[in-house]
């Protein structure tokens, strides 16, 4: 069979459906687009209606105002991907005895350091007064844990707003990318209020960040390439992911999975959820696989509907996704968006648990 190029199909689909976005007249620079669904065409609204209308609210958004091309790029992606093959991945963990002896490194100590520094700026919010100085902490620290391997980078990545994205990447022997992330910023009751957010998402971020720090301290030589995002401007509509998946698909970088972890810390059941909406299958039942090897938890499925984390930018770019959180969605958090998503809510052994599978999924996925 003559194989079928996925730049053909870029070529043929973008043009169109760029045009068609382009047709449409663009108001003030101060308004965002915004959608709420696959469906909704979009709403411009200023910063303080997205607040107001969707985030107080809890309602799930992506603000595209920057990016209003992912989708397109994804639905070509996808478009080639069935062309030639969906998304495959091994049908078992199969490097358990190399990945257990990193396990071992995890400190839970590290996830509780980390989580009270990062509730102790009074918010992160991604245009707030604080945005830069979280951004400087968020950069430092990871440069600082990756420094234990001198063939890591560390970068940020900028956005329109004061809170740079941070990405690390430990080069392996393909360029093809593999991908666990988590988002920084918070928000409260109030864009200016205080917003420790500690679950949302001081406790995803430390998960990602512990994980770096013990593949760099073991030199761990992955064969595909891996990458820790720490996003900035979720809680603003995937803002900062939306850019890095924007700049990913049009430079034609090949993610093979991305796992996105918001919230690991709060789960009066004592499950790590894996989300089934916005997302690959294929990568889900691989992850479901993974949890009862790697920690001590079982595993529960949920769905959380249109945008309710970064996972849905890396779907929205047409790459393999997946969402792992602490709690589906009837029991989690009560706290998240308020001054009371606070460290005392947040149980260390669960976010442990979530730092081990993360760590067994990139020494698995290296060999993708």
């Amino acid at each position: 069979m003559v194989g079928f190029s996925r730049l053909a199909v870029l070529g043929t689909v973008l043009p169109l459906v760029l045009a068609a976005v382009s047709s449409e007249p663009r108001p003030a620079t101060e308004l965002r687009l915004v959608k709420t669904s696959e469906e909704d065409p979009g709403t411009w609204m200023t910063e303080e209606e997205k607040f107001e209308k969707l985030t107080s609210k809890r309602i799930g958004f992506m603000d595209i105002t920057d990016t209003m091309e992912l989708e397109a790029m994804g639905a070509a992606r996808r478009a080639a991907r069935l062309q030639q093959r969906a998304a495959t991945f091994p049908s078992a963990p199969s490097h358990q005895t190399q990945a257990n002896a990193l396990i071992k490194n995890v400190k839970q100590a590290n996830l509780e350091s980390w989580t009270n520094t990062l509730a102790n700026f009074y918010n992160r919010y991604y245009r707030g007064s604080y945005a830069a100085t979280s951004a400087s902490w968020m950069y430092s620290t990871v440069a600082s844990v990756a420094s234990a391997n001198t063939a890591i980078t560390v970068k940020q990545f900028t956005h329109s707003y004061s809170q740079p994205s941070v990405i690390a990447t430990i080069p392996g022997t393909s360029s093809e990318v593999v991908i666990v992330s988590a988002h920084y910023d918070s928000i409260g009751s109030t864009t200016s209020g205080r917003a420790p957010g500690a679950d949302d998402n001081a406790s995803g971020v430390v998960v990602v960040l512990e994980a770096l720090r013990v593949l760099a301290e073991a030199k761990f030589a992955p064969a595909n390439t891996l990458e820790f995002h720490f996003y900035s401007g979720e809680e603003g509509g995937l803002l900062g992911s939306r850019d890095v998946f924007n700049s990913y698909s049009r430079s034609g970088v090949e993610v093979l999975a991305a796992m996105n972890q918001d919230m690991t810390g709060f789960s009066p059941n004592n499950v790590i959820a894996v989300f089934t909406d916005y997302s690959d299958t294929n990568l889900n039942t691989f992850i479901k696989k993974l949890v009862p090897v790697y920690t001590i938890l079982p595993v529960s499925t949920d769905r959380c509907g249109y945008a309710c984390s970064d996972h849905a930018s890396a779907y929205s770019a047409g790459y393999p996704a997946a969402y792992v959180c602490d709690e589906n969605i009837r029991d989690s958090s009560p706290y998240i968006h308020s001054a009371q998503d606070t460290v005392s809510t947040v149980s260390f052994p669960h976010v442990l648990e979530h730092a081990k599978l993360t760590v067994g999924f990139l020494v698995e996925a290296s060999y993708f």
